[in-house]
C-alpha cells in the first residue's frame, strides 16, 4: 500500500492530510470554480480539491494507512501480554 493518494492529480502524503471534508463545497459566488468538489486539507494552512472518487480513495487510503499503525504502548490501558511485556 502506498502512502500517497492521488487528488487533482497530486500524490499527497498521506501524512500531511489533517481532514477530508464530509460535504461539497458551497459558497454561493457565482465565480466559484471548487463549488461541488471536497476540500483536503493539508498541514500549513493548504488545500487540495477533490471529485467524490477521489474523496473515497483518500478515505479509504487513510483508514488502510491507519491499520498498520501500532497503537502506543498504554494507549488501550496498560495491559500486558502473556509474557508480561506491554504489547
Amino acid at each position: 500500500m502506498s502512502s500517497f493518494s492521488i487528488v487533482d492529480d497530486k500524490y499527497i502524503p498521506l501524512y500531511r492530510v489533517m481532514w477530508v471534508a464530509a460535504t461539497p463545497h458551497f459558497c454561493g459566488d457565482e465565480e466559484c470554480q471548487r463549488e461541488g468538489f471536497y476540500e483536503v486539507r493539508l498541514e500549513q494552512g493548504e488545500s487540495v480539491w477533490a471529485t467524490m472518487g477521489e474523496r473515497d480513495s483518500m478515505i479509504q487510503a487513510l483508514d488502510h494507512w491507519q491499520e498498520g499503525v501500532d497503537p502506543p504502548p498504554g494507549a488501550e490501558g496498560d495491559s500486558l501480554s502473556d509474557d508480561g511485556d506491554l504489547w
